[in-house]
């Protein structure tokens, strides 16, 4: 900078040429000093040379050579290349496809077991093969494909296993019936099992009356013609021997269907819908089955055939209930429950009033019983059921009461109210079983020999007893209590005494052209009746081992009953003698203006005196042990008799003070007197023994002090 800066860049030029002079003396010095070591290099280099150029041609002469022979080695290593590189593309393929053979044998064995309706293992390999398998090799056209393809599977398989579950659920609504008739007789033969076992310990204590009516109340479940289903969930079924063991219900169905569409459903995420639908679908069914046919009651086949399908039902979703988990839950059981009892039990009120065979009613109780005691096995509440049977007994006492009223009216129609006669031993024998009689006086007599009763009496008493075994089967198995049995049968027989056998007898005595023997014989007939009724409280003591003296026991009505049916038979008597002296005293015909009396009494009142007398004469020739002195009938003779008496001194004073009559003769007076004579004659003569003194006579002394 001071060189620029400054005017001595001149001088600064010369000072730097004459540095370069001696730099330049110096090498030229070095070089002259070194000169002969360079060209002796020089020398050498040039023989080096041409050595170099011999061997650049020995080279090139060898690298010609070696090109020749490495052609064939080329060709050779590209051959090997190109082996190396195929064998890296095949164990390259061979890999890829061990990714890919998996996938195709899995799609394989899907479509195999969608074709064989194995729905769930193919929805199990589906999900495999989306999960697993496919996004290993998802780079493949074909893989997108089948992934394309996974829905329209998985909806394929949803509604073939619906099919499924459709065709389950048609095949068991048609065959509830048979599941239903097995289950029940699988109860039938639980309940005769239990009946044996509970009989065995006291077997030698049975009254003879349980065992004439406990064979009765079995009842008996025909088996139908054994089913033949394919794909239907319904196995064959043959039909089997009484002794033979009974299949369980849930044998007879294959539910296999309802398990594998569930859990496709649950797998594909749809089991509310399934759910939904079953229930939807069942409650469908549910209604159907409890619709009873039109002519139910006609007969006992339709009303099994209608327990049977509700048995069935109900059997059916009760394994679900158990078997599954959720399907259907305890309480979707209980209102489908509470709508099929409330249903049964309109339809069996409604077709069971049409019934009006007793018979019929009774089975149909059993039938219920059984119906019952199925479901209640089952866990389902039944006390509704029981209930409703209590009320069918009120309706099975009404036809009992109807069918007995018949038989009482043909019982007393065909009477002939004659005392029984018996020839022998024998008769006399069948007689007193029949009926409870005791006599020692009469069993004293020679044969031939009479009860005091005619046919009607023991006839009547063993149909009171028939009546009371009818109202004791109705009663068994209703799991009701001795006393409420004992206090039902009694009431029954109440009715049957006070209404149906009341009106009978009040219908024999008020029905026209019934003779005064035949008032009286009733009269005879419904004392020993009446006897009878303490040994008809002894039979029903007997029967339900439930003693009288109980609190809250029914007494039986028949001394009443038959207390009424006596007073009104002594009504008619009284009533009939009253007619019958009106229509003799119809023929009275005095002459108020005779002059002279005649010589004896009135013809028509000779005859009424003759009719009382031979009237009377009944009363006081009544056999056995009915004696006027001491017993009803005597009395009974003895009122009719004042009863007469006081009515045709009645009658004859209002002839005597009839307006029409104005005036009349002393002969006329004499001729009334003397009829006067011939009613206190009758009275004095005793015609019936019993009287005090004049007793009979004073009801003819107003006329006589007239």
């Amino acid at each position: 900078r001071s060189v620029y800066d400054g005017e001595e860049h001149g001088r600064f030029m010369e000072k730097l040429e004459a540095r370069i002079r001696n730099h330049d003396r110096e090498i030229e010095k070095m070089c002259n000093f070194h000169y002969q070591g360079f060209v002796d290099s020089i020398t050498e280099l040039l023989k080096v040379r041409g050595e170099a150029q011999k061997l650049k041609n020995q080279v090139t002469d060898t690298n010609r050579k070696l090109q020749n022979e490495g052609k064939e080695l080329i060709l050779a290593m590209e051959e090997l290349k190109q082996c190396r590189l195929q064998q890296r593309n095949i164990s390259a393929t061979v890999d890829k496809l061990t990714l890919c053979l998996p996938v195709l044998e899995m799609y394989s064995k899907l479509r195999e077991q969608m074709k064989s309706k194995r729905h769930y293992p193919a929805l199990k390999t589906l999900e495999h093969l989306e999960h697993t398998f496919l996004p290993q090799v998802s780079h493949y056209r074909f893989c997108q494909v089948m992934v394309d393809n996974i829905p329209r599977l998985r909806e394929e398989i949803k509604e073939l296993s619906m099919s499924d579950l459709k065709d389950f659920l048609e095949s068991i609504r048609k065959h509830s019936d048979k599941i239903g008739e097995t289950a029940m007789k699988q109860a039938q033969q639980q309940r005769n099992l239990d009946n044996i076992v509970s009989q065995q310990p006291r077997i030698s204590g049975v009254k003879k009356s349980k065992k004439e009516f406990s064979a009765s109340s079995e009842l008996e479940v025909k088996n139908t013609s054994p089913m033949s289903e394919q794909d239907s969930g319904i196995l064959d079924v043959e039909d089997e021997d009484e002794e033979e063991e009974v299949p369980g219900a849930q044998d007879l169905v294959d539910f296999s269907p309802v398990y594998r569409c569930l859990h496709i459903y649950s797998v594909l995420g749809a089991r509310e819908t399934f759910e939904s639908y079953y229930r939807k679908q069942r409650r469908k069914q549910a209604r159907l089955v409890l619709q009873p046919p039109s002519n139910m009651h006609e007969t006992l086949d339709g009303y099994r055939k209608y327990f049977n399908q509700i048995v069935g039902f109900f059997v059916v979703e009760d394994h679900i209930l158990h078997t599954t988990q959720g399907l259907v839950n305890r309480a979707y059981i209980d209102e489908l429950w509470e709508m099929a009892l409330s249903k049964t039990i309109a339809a069996l009120r409604t077709h069971s009033s049409y019934c009006s065979d007793p018979s019929l009613v009774l089975d149909l109780k059993n039938l219920i019983v059984l119906f019952a005691d199925t479901l209640q096995g089952y866990g389902f509440p039944v006390n509704q059921l029981f209930d409703m049977l209590l009320e069918i007994q009120d309706q099975y006492s009404e036809t009992l009461l109807k069918k007995w009223a018949g038989v009482f009216r043909n019982i007393l129609d065909s009477d002939n109210y004659s005392p029984i006669p018996v020839s022998n031993e024998e008769v006399y024998k069948k007689i007193v079983g029949q009926f409870p009689f005791q006599d020692a006086e009469l069993e004293k007599q020679p044969f031939p020999k009479k009860f005091p009763f005619s046919e009607f009496v023991p006839k009547v008493y063993s149909q009171i007893k028939e009546f009371i075994y009818a109202c004791l089967k109705f009663s068994e198995d209703l799991h009701l209590s001795s006393t409420e049995v004992d206090d039902m049968i009694r009431k029954s027989t109440n009715l049957l005494l006070t209404r149906t056998l009341s009106n009978c007898l009040q219908n024999v005595i008020k029905r026209k052209n019934v003779g005064l023997t035949e008032l009286v014989q009733i009269i005879i007939n419904t004392t020993h009746l009446e006897k009878s009724c303490k040994f008809l409280e002894e039979f029903i003591t007997n029967i339900t081992n439930v003693l009288p003296e109980t609190v809250h026991t029914t007494k039986l009505y028949g001394t009443t009953t038959f207390k009424d049916a006596r007073h009104a038979a002594e009504e008619e008597i009284y009533t009939n003698l009253n007619q019958k002296i009106d229509q003799f005293l119809q023929l009275a015909d005095y002459d108020w203006m005779a002059l002279e009396p005649g010589s004896r009494a009135s013809d028509y009142l000779v005859d009424l005196i003759g009719f009382l007398r031979s009237t009377f004469a009944v009363f006081t020739h009544l056999p056995g042990e009915v004696d006027v002195h001491s017993t009803m009938s005597g009395k009974v003779a003895q009122t009719a008799c004042m009863s007469a008496c006081k009515h045709l001194s009645t009658s004859l004073l209002q002839l005597l003070l009839e307006a029409e009559v104005r005036q009349l003769t002393l002969g006329a007076l004499h001729q009334f007197n003397l009829d006067v004579e011939e009613c206190e004659q009758f009275a004095r003569s005793g015609p019936v023994p019993g009287f005090q003194g004049d007793t009979l006579q004073l009801a003819f002394i107003d006329l006589r002090q007239v």
